[in-house]
């Protein structure tokens, strides 16, 4: 076992941010030795001040909002990056850190399976990291694990497979402002239907990464462009999360549908209604997976797995599997798979 704790920068200190760190500091064998962020009522202050925990015999950490200062060469084992959705918001910073000779797990969401969409700015993640000797994996709860990995890891019982559908209901609450308006949580429903017109809401953000990754690992080919549609869950009640706040009439969510085609026949149904506070409408949230092969498989979670404790989790449970990784950039399909980290993460990195 090594001698010296894991040392993790983390960049961004939103919601998901925050909760990644509360998570690390309960942690044996890792460290917190930087952290970035860019708010105003965070950049310099203690780390410990902006939890609301003690700081204890712990190293003082500072926000800064220099990242210069923070990531720098070899600083760290790995960044945890929290600041962005798409694969071009992120590309250049997960390029920063690669160069600095740094392993990078972000939760961006495209970056679950960024050749989906991305396959050339995928093959350039790729070099870079291996020029530097480095890691790259996105992950999540979703995408990273609930509508894909886990849905890859049923069909291994399955001597054949027909086709398969995922639903998640959740709740949004716990996510930040990106999150909130990307689903178009707090608008009217005409500016909801406006933006889908425009093509200028996101909805849920994973879809072709979760089908490209189930048809990739099944070794079917997508013979259509995936197809998404977006409707507004529209509020008949107030409601309020933390980073949300919807009046009576207007939209506390997303109902997302993706389909993905083989053959000119569909095999993969993915279906995620989520909305910030369901249980006031008395909506049970839940994940639910069914496959149509040989056998049938059901599988049933209810309530659902949390999206925002599931996201840190899985970021920091990922970690000893991106060190331990041979560089390049890497999906939940390559790697081994996420389990609890419950003992000294130093004894679950490889010599």
């Amino acid at each position: 076992m090594r001698n010296d704790n894991v040392k993790v920068i983390l960049w961004g200190f939103g919601a998901m941010g925050s909760g990644i760190a509360e998570m690390l500091l309960n942690k044996k064998g890792v460290e917190i030795v930087g952290v970035c962020d860019t708010h105003p009522d965070k950049v310099n202050k203690s780390i410990f001040e902006v939890l609301g925990v003690e700081k204890g015999g712990r190293k003082e950490v500072t926000v800064s909002d220099k990242v210069e200062d923070i990531i720098t060469d070899k600083a760290a084992d790995i960044v945890l990056l929290a600041t962005d959705s798409f694969v071009k918001g992120a590309y250049d910073k997960i390029v920063y850190c690669l160069k600095k000779g740094i392993n990078v797990i972000t939760t961006a969401e495209e970056m679950a399976y960024p050749k989906a969409q991305e396959p050339e700015l995928t093959k350039e993640l790729d070099r870079i990291a291996k020029e530097n000797g480095v890691t790259v994996l996105g992950t999540g709860i979703n995408p990273g694990l609930i509508m894909d990995l886990l849905v890859v890891t049923l069909t291994g019982a399955c001597i054949d497979v027909e086709n398969i559908i995922a639903e998640r209901v959740n709740d949004l609450s716990p996510f930040g402002p990106a999150v909130m308006e990307e689903q178009g949580v707090g608008i009217t429903e005409d500016e909801f239907n406006r933006r889908v017109e425009e093509n200028d809401l996101a909805g849920h953000v994973g879809f072709p990464e979760s089908i490209n990754m189930i048809t990739d690992a099944l070794g079917w080919k997508l013979s259509d462009e995936i197809k998404l549609t977006k409707a507004p869950i529209v509020s008949s009640v107030y409601r309020k999360a933390p980073y949300a706040e919807v009046e009576p009439g207007n939209v506390a969510g997303c109902n997302m549908k993706g389909y993905g085609y083989v053959d000119g026949e569909l095999k993969i149904e993915m279906l995620h209604p989520q909305q910030v506070e369901p249980h006031l409408e008395n909506i049970k949230t839940g994940d639910y997976i069914t496959i149509k092969g040989t056998p049938d498989i059901s599988m049933k979670i209810t309530p659902e797995v949390p999206g925002g404790i599931g996201t840190i989790a899985m970021t920091v449970n990922m970690i000893p599997n991106v060190i331990n990784a041979r560089p390049g950039l890497k999906t939940m399909i390559d790697l081994p798979v996420p389990r609890a980290i419950m003992g000294d993460m130093r004894e679950f990195i490889e010599d």
